[in-house]
C-alpha cells in the first residue's frame, strides 16, 4: 500500500511537471512537426504568394505567425569582377499577437551555403534593409527596387536585420538569395524562416541555417 501511495505522489508530481513546461515560452517544433504544420497551412492558405505559415503560441490568444512567401526574381546580376548570378527575391512577415514588444535580429556572415540537395551549388544570401508591405505583394520582385546598386555594395559583405515589433503589429522584410550561373539549372528555390525555443533557423530546400533570435523586449 505505501508503495502504491508512493507510486501516486510520483506520477502527480510529473504531471504537473510537464504541464509547466508545456506553457513555458514558444513551443519548439521538431522537423517531422514541421512538414506536417507545411502542408496543413498551404492546403489552406488563400493568399498564393504565401509558402508557409506557422503560429508559435505562447500561451492561449498569445503568439508569434511567421509567413513565408514564394520566390520572384530568376532574373541574372553581374557583379563589378565578372562573375554573373542568378538571384531569388522572397518576403518574410512577423506578427507579433503577445502583449509584449519583442525584438529580432538576423545575422549571415559572409558566406555561400551548399546545399545537400544541390551539391557543387553555393547560395550567398543578403537582406535589404527595405520594409516589405503586403500592397507589395502584386509588384515586380515584391516592390523591391535598385537591387543592381544594392548587390554591387553587399554581395561580399556579411547581411543582417534588427527591428522590434510593438504589441499587436507586425513586419516584413526581405531575403534575396544568390548563387552564380554555372552549369544544370536547378528549379524554383523553396526558402523559410522558422522559430525553435529563442532560435531563427533560415531553410533552403534541405540546408537549415541558424541565423538569429527573436525575444521580449
Amino acid at each position: 500500500m505505501k508503495t502504491i501511495k508512493i507510486l501516486l505522489v510520483l506520477v502527480i508530481i510529473t504531471f504537473f511537471s510537464c504541464k509547466k513546461d508545456i506553457k513555458s515560452g514558444l513551443h519548439t517544433v521538431n522537423v517531422e512537426t514541421l512538414d506536417s504544420v507545411k502542408s496543413t497551412k498551404n492546403s489552406t492558405n488563400k493568399n498564393k504568394s504565401i509558402y508557409t505559415k506557422y503560429e508559435y503560441i505562447y500561451s492561449e490568444s498569445k503568439s508569434l505567425i511567421i509567413q513565408n512567401s514564394f520566390p520572384k526574381g530568376g532574373m541574372r546580376y553581374k557583379a563589378p569582377n565578372g562573375k554573373e548570378y542568378i538571384y531569388a527575391v522572397f518576403w518574410t512577415r512577423i506578427s507579433n499577437k503577445t502583449p509584449d514588444a519583442v525584438d529580432f535580429k538576423i545575422d549571415f556572415p559572409l558566406n555561400s551555403y551548399e546545399i545537400p540537395t544541390l551539391p557543387v551549388k553555393y547560395y550567398k544570401i543578403l537582406i535589404p534593409s527595405d520594409t516589405m508591405t503586403l500592397d507589395k505583394i502584386p509588384l515586380f520582385n515584391y516592390g523591391l527596387t535598385n537591387l543592381e546598386s544594392f548587390f554591387d555594395k553587399n554581395i561580399d559583405k556579411p547581411s543582417s536585420l534588427k527591428r522590434s515589433i510593438k504589441p499587436k503589429e507586425s513586419t516584413g522584410f526581405y531575403v534575396v538569395t544568390l548563387r552564380l550561373m554555372e552549369g544544370t539549372q536547378y528549379g524554383i528555390l523553396r526558402t523559410e524562416f522558422t522559430l525553435k525555443g529563442k532560435n531563427l533557423f533560415y531553410k533552403i530546400r534541405d540546408k537549415e541555417i541558424k541565423c538569429g533570435s527573436i525575444e521580449k523586449k
